[in-house]
Order: C-alpha cells, then structure tokens, then sequence
C-alpha cells in the first residue's frame, strides 16, 4: 500500500520561505513523479509544481514560477518544495502527490495523495 506522508508548512510573514518535505513508502520511490498541489478556502485544487522520477524534467506554475523550487532526493525517499518570497496569495493547504514517472498539471492525473499541511502567509 502506497502512503505519501507530507510534512512542513507554518505561518510565515510575506517574502518569508519555508519548506515542504514528501516522503513516500509501499512503492519504490524513484518510480513516482512527485507534485504539490494546493487549495485555498473556495477554490478548486491547483498545480504548483511537479519533478519526474529522475529529476530531470520539471514544471510550474506561472504563478510561483522563480519563487518555488522543486526537488527530489532518490536515495532518501524524499521531494521538497523550497517556496521563497512567499506572498499572501499562497495561503492554501499544500498537497503532495504522486504518478507514474512522468510528470503532469491535472489532478486527475495523480494516483496518490498526502494528507495536506497548511501554509498561511500573513501580510
């Protein structure tokens, strides 16, 4: 049985950083394409970012797009989300997911979720 367990997220003040961390068991982790979604109160879950099993391949959304960096570490069962420069608008509960290799934008695309962290940013 596959589990991703999603940690990190807080209360940071706008242009503040903070970190999220995706581990993922039941499955070896190099075979999954990671992402993180998020949604915020009234709004539809939205693509932020997503890594291929590699690494070698990433995507974002124009929205954190040089704010936000993607990465992965195979060896340790592990995908961060670096989010700099934070703004209020980035306000949402932060999902990780996972998919077969390759990465996608849809949310129906992802097999796997986690259970989501809050992340506010106060202005």
């Amino acid at each position: 049985q596959v589990q991703l367990v999603d940690s990190g997220g807080g209360l940071v003040q706008a242009g503040g950083s903070l970190r999220l961390s995706c581990t993922t068991s039941g499955r070896t982790f190099s075979s999954f394409a990671m992402a993180w979604f998020r949604q915020a109160p009234g709004k539809e879950r939205e693509f932020v970012a997503a890594i291929s099993w590699s690494g070698g391949s990433t995507a974002y959304a124009d929205s954190v797009k040089g704010r936000f960096t993607i990465s992965r570490d195979n060896a340790k069962n592990t995908a961060n989300l670096q989010m700099n420069s934070l703004k209020p608008g980035d306000t949402a509960v932060y999902y990780c997911a996972a998919r077969d290799f390759t990465v996608g934008r849809r949310v129906y695309e992802y097999t796997y979720w986690g259970q989501g962290n809050q992340v506010t940013v106060s202005s």
